[in-house]
């Protein structure tokens, strides 16, 4: 009887084992969501970056026709990696990794300047509670889209990229769907994944206050950058330095 409770607790450490080397394997995938207004594109020099500091960076373009499209897209960009995963959303690209964030691979969770969902929250029902300012939004003549007017996108989005950047921005913004920004997050990632919050302290696109409280209320480990909505572009070592150090973190 001693042999076989001594058997039985040998496979239970063993298990134990196991399943503490999953929860602190190494991570080095690093998925990054971006965000309405905006394209993949933006985030080049950080993913560089971090590329040279030995992470495997891929960015989801995805269509923002809907929220549940933008997350299939996240997922099947999930379903490529091998091994744990950090995901990072940058304004809305933060509605997208809250949803997505509960598939067993992710890590950790990563907003840059990013909106912060709680359950049964959208992205109009936070912007709307505390106002960035006056942006441009129009919709397209279908009426079904909506595009931040080129002329308005540096002082709104960009405003501490160099013109000719913040100009690209504009003229390689994905437009979004309306329904994508109306629609409302499920159980949030980060009531059971580690996180971490970029607030962009000039941001003219989401309120800074909003960023600090949703960040606040998620638990967030915060870290303040003075910079605009387009942080990412603008101070993209120092967003490599927060990522670099949840991936760190997230994989102990």
């Amino acid at each position: 009887m001693n042999k076989q409770l001594t058997f039985i607790a040998s496979l239970a450490f063993a298990a134990a084992g196991i399943a503490f080397a999953a929860e602190s394997a190494e991570v080095k995938n690093i998925v990054i969501v971006h965000g309405a207004l905006a394209d993949g594109s933006g985030w080049r020099k950080a993913t560089e970056i971090l590329e040279k500091r030995g992470f495997n960076v891929t960015i989801v373009q995805e269509p923002l026709t809907s929220l549940d499209d933008d997350v299939a897209a996240m997922k099947r960009i999930l379903d490529l990696q091998e091994g744990p995963t950090l995901l990072v959303g940058h304004s809305y690209g933060g509605m997208v990794i809250t949803e997505a964030g509960n598939n067993p691979g992710v890590a950790g969770l990563v907003y840059v300047a990013a909106f912060q969902p709680d359950k049964g929250e959208s992205l109009l029902s936070l912007a709307s509670s505390k106002p960035a300012g006056s942006m441009d939004i129009k919709e397209t003549k279908d009426g079904k889209y909506l595009y931040l007017d080129p002329g308005a996108f540096a002082a709104a989005f960009a405003a501490d990229l160099p013109k000719a950047e913040a100009d690209f921005l504009a003229r390689s913004q994905v437009f979004a769907a309306k329904q994508a920004f109306s629609a409302k997050i499920g159980e949030p990632a980060w009531r059971t994944k580690p996180s971490w919050s970029i607030v962009a302290t000039e941001d003219r696109s989401i309120n800074p206050e909003l960023e600090r409280d949703m960040a606040k209320r998620a638990g967030s480990d915060v870290t303040e950058i003075k910079g605009s909505h387009a942080v990412f572009a603008s101070q993209p070592e120092k967003v490599a330095d927060v990522i670099e150090k949840a991936a760190t973190k997230a994989g102990r």
